[in-house]
């Protein structure tokens, strides 16, 4: 008789995240890669193969870029919209979306058309059936022109301040008189002038009415909490602005276009906001003199676009990963999450960002 053959080797077991299709050999390096990637259904995904994506930069990447996904190129080079990278099931469907999808740029009423500008709007503002779920206040959008103070003109002073409500409509703007003397006006950039800040309001008025505008009647302790009625500022490097303004607003009422995890680049670096509006809206902005209100529209319509993603919902009832393990014993978490399936895995994950699809959701009254 023959020689009993050798039974086949078992192929290497591959642990596979569920998320990024990534594949471990060893389930603990599958379970490291959950602890460190925050996958979560507010990912950016591909709407072929459904691969979880850390920016939309990665995900454009994943689609069009120089080496991109072979079926999933295909197909969404003929059902794909470029611009919010949405995936439609007909041309027809495809065809009615880039209709609204692409935006035309604001008609900017330019330096001189704008001296002054406050339409004292209050609570009721956003108490209408247009602005239903989105938060008891809603958001405005702010954008700041500077000039440049010191003996180099390199220190940042706030000259110009705009603001819009989500209906794009202009409720505030004005000139800034800063504090110390002016001794670059940047022109070519700012279209300002001596004769535009020769009267303007002093930056501490300009502080408190902006203030009175975001906190909406609410009181400071009650903004710092959960905000309340307070408004949402929504802007592109409000870190910069604020600081310009010497002014403070709350961490958790800022919607910052610049720091927004997946519209920054995959290392994490910040898109300029010109970038940012041609990739994303599909029109360019500040082809010269720069204009707040342009980009105070620019950033409100890029706020709104992201927000309105729908998202499924996720079970907020479960911890983290990273709430899960605190202060337990190495030994009883690595066999603890041993045991877990690669979807029990990522049903554990979360965002490390807040995802702003979460504004349209009504923050709950104390």
């Amino acid at each position: 008789m023959d020689a009993e053959a050798d039974p086949p080797q078992n192929p290497i077991t591959r642990h596979k995240c569920l998320a990024c299709y990534k594949q471990y050999k060893k389930k603990e390096h599958l379970i490291e890669h959950m602890k460190t990637s925050y996958h979560s259904v507010h990912q950016p995904r591909c709407g072929v193969c459904q691969k979880h994506c850390k920016s939309f930069e990665s995900l454009r990447e994943h689609l069009t870029g120089p080496l991109p996904r072979g079926i999933c190129s295909k197909i969404f080079s003929q059902q794909g919209c470029q611009l919010c990278l949405a995936l439609f099931d007909s041309p027809g469907s495809l065809i009615d979306h880039r209709k609204i999808c692409r935006i035309s740029a604001p008609t900017c009423p330019g330096t001189s058309a704008l001296p002054y500008i406050d339409s004292q709007f209050d609570c009721q503002d956003f108490s209408d059936e247009n602005h239903a779920g989105e938060g008891p206040g809603g958001a405005v959008a702010m954008d700041c022109e500077m000039v440049g103070g010191g003996s180099d003109g390199s220190l940042e002073l706030c000259a110009r301040v705009c603001l819009v409500d989500e209906d794009e409509r202009l409720i505030f703007h004005t000139y800034v008189q800063p504090e110390i003397p002016v001794t670059n006006y940047r022109y070519d950039i700012t279209g300002l002038t001596e004769e535009h800040l020769r009267n303007a309001m002093p930056l501490k008025e300009v502080r408190e009415k902006l203030l009175q505008i975001l906190h909406n009647g609410e009181s400071i302790g009650k903004v710092r909490l959960d905000g309340g009625k307070a408004r949402l500022l929504v802007g592109h490097d409000l870190a910069h602005d604020l600081d310009c303004l010497k002014m403070n607003y709350p961490d958790h009422m800022l919607r910052d276009t610049a720091k927004y995890r997946p519209l920054m680049k995959t290392n994490l670096v910040s898109h300029s906001l010109k970038y940012l509006t041609r990739t994303y809206l599909g029109y360019d902005i500040q082809s010269g003199t720069h204009d707040p209100y342009e980009d105070c529209i620019s950033v409100m319509r890029l706020y709104k676009r992201i927000r309105s993603q729908l998202h499924p919902e996720e079970d907020h009832g479960t911890m983290t990963l990273s709430n899960n393990i605190v202060g337990m014993p190495d030994s009883w978490i690595s066999r603890e999450l041993d045991n877990l399936t690669p979807d029990e895995l990522y049903a554990m994950s979360r965002s490390d960002y807040k995802c702003w699809c979460l504004d349209l959701i009504p923050r709950l009254s104390a």
